[in-house]
């Protein structure tokens, strides 16, 4: 693996029953970078991230993190690995019975023998960095949708993570909310010097701060490079997913038969 790779994925296949989602992925995630994974809905990119974290293993295929081949880790190997990664969830993923500070102290007092004192501390500073020190008394179901994401993610670096994994981090926010989550992983990822990986079919928002870009489709990769590369990229996918268009590569009527032999069959039962 090289040294200059967090994240190495070669060849990785795997299914749901008989529903084939990734059909030999290869992608390298550099140390250090925002590195965005774009695609449809559906496509695989959640399933990509587990594989990542351990939750699912490949078929065929490797996931290295950190130069380790994650599916062949013992339970306690595979737990000291996913100490270092820290994971925004698609909803947010806090616990709805704890408050805003009872939600950051969680994985400190879980995964550290760190004193109550500088638990408070750790849980402000954290705070502090997304712009929600005087909220940490708050009830989680007391936040607007954007407050609620911007605390999920100070809890996703709460231990200091080497790896971070947004999981559809801009979904259902408002504008100013989505700027604010998008400036935030860039600066944070810059600042504690961490390797952030952001799947998202946010493809405006993720272009502004992200160094590089992935697109999945039919489950392999199809393109890759620097946002200003894909912008200009002449792909047929990925033209149509740059320019929202309404048909192309992605379909917009799902595979069937044709409608004169659904109509006959209809009239003829």
């Amino acid at each position: 693996m090289s040294q200059e790779n967090l994240v190495e994925i070669n060849n990785l296949h795997f299914s749901y029953s008989n529903n084939k989602v990734l059909k030999g992925i290869n992608l390298a995630i550099p140390r250090g970078k925002v590195v965005a994974i774009l695609g449809a809905s559906g496509c695989g990119k959640t399933t990509l991230l587990r594989q990542i974290g351990g939750q699912l293993t490949p078929q065929s295929g490797s996931v290295k993190v950190d130069g380790k081949v994650v599916h062949e880790l013992d339970d306690e190997a595979l737990y000291q690995l996913r100490r270092q990664m820290g994971m925004m969830f698609q909803a947010g993923g806090l616990f709805s019975d704890l408050s805003v500070f009872e939600n950051l102290a969680f994985p400190m007092r879980e995964h550290t023998n760190l004193s109550e004192s500088m638990i408070r501390d750790l849980v402000l500073m954290k705070l502090h960095a997304v712009g929600l020190r005087g909220v940490h008394g708050f009830r989680t179901d007391d936040l607007s949708g954007g407050m609620s994401r911007r605390v999920a993610l100070a809890r996703a670096i709460a231990l200091d993570p080497m790896l971070v994994m947004y999981d559809e981090p801009f979904a259902g926010l408002d504008p100013i909310s989505l700027s604010v989550i998008a400036n935030l992983i860039r600066r944070l990822n810059d600042a504690l010097g961490i390797t952030s990986i952001v799947v998202t079919y946010d493809m405006a928002e993720s272009f502004k701060v992200v160094d590089y870009v992935y697109f999945i489709s039919e489950g392999v990769i199809v393109a890759s490079g620097t946002p200003a590369e894909m912008l200009a990229s002449e792909h047929p996918f990925v033209k149509q997913f740059v320019n929202g268009e309404f048909d192309g590569p992605v379909s917009f009527h799902y595979p069937a038969q044709p409608i004169r032999q659904d109509l006959n069959l209809a009239a003829s039962a």
